[in-house]
């Protein structure tokens, strides 16, 4: 039997691209698994498709009190949630003097505030039960940056000094905390570039090709498992080489 059987796990983003590939990687493990979406409609079709016994969730990550209700909503359903991974996000990109206030803040709350009232409101349970595990989805860009994106950049190294800052303050309840921090993938997101920007991309690659949801499924599963027990504040580049 699976170290996940039973484990209540909540995934934000989970209806698409590396969010959906953690809820089918932990669906498959034996998790009771929830995945938010923006809307009902998508997170429950998303979660019918999985199986499993999944449940789909809706809430606007960035607002705190849609957050404290989505958790309530799964503790009540699932039980206690076990295992965090905090994916949700959203781009704006632009250049920095062309960027507008809306674009920058609506980036902010979801990449980065959002996650925050996520970990506040499930480290509740998880100090009750004295375990968490709390996997945030950061990115490469968010370790190098790129021109275009300073609200995607700033969101998203943001979560590694938070991270590292709630593993500190968790860390003796035997909850960890840690960032995975994933290249470029094959995802809605990458499949609206152009040709060219692709081939670009590839060329910085030193393995050639882009990621999938399930190489960053299976290190997410990893953190979660007990053989990382042992691992808390840390940030793993899973991008084919292109952070080195």
């Amino acid at each position: 039997m699976s170290e996940f059987a039973d484990k209540v796990v909540l995934v934000t983003g989970g209806t698409r691209g590396i969010g959906r590939a953690c809820a089918e990687y932990f669906a498959r493990m034996g998790a009771k698994v929830a995945l938010c979406g923006r809307t009902a409609e998508t997170a429950e079709t998303a979660a019918a498709q999985i199986g499993h016994g999944a449940i789909g969730v809706q809430a606007d990550i960035g607002a705190p009190s849609a957050v404290d209700a989505m958790i309530k909503t799964v503790t009540d359903t699932l039980g206690s949630i076990s295992i965090l991974v905090n994916n949700a996000g959203i781009t704006r990109d632009g250049l920095l003097m062309r960027m507008k206030d809306t674009d920058w803040d609506s980036v902010i709350a979801t990449n980065l505030s959002g996650t925050f009232y996520c970990c506040r409101a499930a480290v509740r349970g998880m100090i009750k039960q004295r375990y968490g595990r709390i996997i945030n989805i950061s990115s490469v860009i968010g370790l190098r940056g790129q021109a275009g994106q300073t609200n995607y950049a700033a969101a998203k190294a943001g979560l590694i000094g938070f991270t590292k800052s709630i593993a500190q303050e968790l860390g003796a309840r035997n909850i960890t905390a840690n960032v995975v921090a994933p290249g470029y993938i094959q995802t809605d997101m990458t499949a609206g570039l152009s040709e060219d920007v692709q081939k670009g991309i590839l060329d910085r690659i030193p393995a050639g090709r882009l990621g999938i949801g399930e190489d960053i499924a299976g290190v997410v599963g990893f953190l979660a498992s007990g053989a990382a027990s042992y691992i808390t504040g840390a940030v793993l580049p899973v991008d084919g080489g292109l952070a080195m």
